[in-house]
């Protein structure tokens, strides 16, 4: 079916009760991975690129992203109710660039930028996707980094909604205890912080680090407002103890070709695909996303 936006996703969540997962790929087995776990699981899904890691000052040189959004046709030929988003991005040519190749949600990073200079972006992110029919989701307050000091910085109420008044956002994330790339453990998540955010605004909330939330908790997050978790370093974790496991069996001068590429028993890819696959169907079970699946016969390509 068509995309639909993020706002109708999120909407429905709040209707009939689930939380909806953002589950972050990285390349076509990834991507394949979180696809076919919804399509099994019958559950709508969120599924995308973090465009900051594509851009990573790490890197040798920044990915093309066209190659990553042509993935998103896989999206709109998917059988159940998708939204193909760019998370994580301070750059507004990427946001842009985003926008024309078919993403129809954008998530502007604030973790470097200052205030004022990350509320400037946000508004100009937002007036530009919303003319192409693209939702918006932004940040107040800061996660901590599980791998780094940082600048952690639990979410202010009343900030929040200045915030979303002034900018006009369609989904909200907010720290309250979670934490980025936590690869061990479960964060202790502020309940109490949480629900004077959203006794403060009605925008969707949005949780990032999913990895780290005891989803055990989903149930009161759900009542506070919390319409989407977002995962990534669990699906890393999993994909490489499958990759890891598969190529310690391969010795030159043995074939490669079996390990890698021929889609077989043996091959490493397939290994770190149904691995991050059996992982995804977990998390949508557990985010009540599972058996979900619905027409929304209003859709339309990116309307948010």
């Amino acid at each position: 079916m068509p995309l639909i936006s993020l706002p109708t996703l999120l909407q429905d969540a709040q209707a009939r009760g689930y939380i909806a997962c953002y589950c972050e790929a990285w390349n076509l087995e990834s991507f394949e991975a979180v696809v076919e776990a919804a399509e099994e699981t019958r559950s709508p899904i969120i599924a995308g690129f973090n465009g900051g890691f594509l851009r990573h000052a790490d890197r040798r040189r920044a990915e093309n992203l066209s190659y990553y959004a042509a993935l998103g046709q896989a999206l709109r030929e998917s059988p159940v109710p998708a939204v193909f988003l760019l998370n994580e991005t301070d750059d507004f040519a990427q946001i842009h660039q985003a926008i024309e190749l078919g993403f129809n949600a954008v998530m502007v990073d604030n973790e470097r930028l200052e205030t004022e200079p990350y509320r400037r972006l946000v508004k100009k992110a937002v007036c530009l996707a919303h003319g192409a029919g693209v939702a918006v989701e932004a940040a107040v307050g800061r996660l901590a980094h599980a791998r780094r000091d940082g600048n952690a910085a639990v979410t202010d109420p009343a900030t929040a909604r200045r915030f979303a008044e002034e900018t006009g956002i369609d989904a909200l994330g907010v720290a309250v205890g979670n934490i980025h790339i936590l690869t061990r453990g479960k964060a202790a998540i502020q309940l109490d912080a949480l629900a004077r955010i959203h006794e403060a605004t009605d925008l969707p909330l949005v949780l990032h680090g999913g990895t780290g939330i005891p989803l055990k908790l989903a149930p009161h997050f759900l009542r506070l407002g919390v319409r989407k978790i977002n995962f990534g370093t669990v699906l890393k974790q999993a994909y490489l103890r499958a990759v890891r496991k598969k190529l310690a069996l391969y010795r030159e001068p043995m074939n490669p070709h079996p390990f890698l590429g021929m889609g077989g028993s043996e091959d490493a890819l397939v290994a770190g695909r149904e691995a991050v696959k059996r992982k995804v169907i977990e998390l949508l079970r557990a985010s009540g996303s599972a058996g979900k699946v619905r027409k929304f016969p209003d859709s339309k390509e990116g309307a948010p």
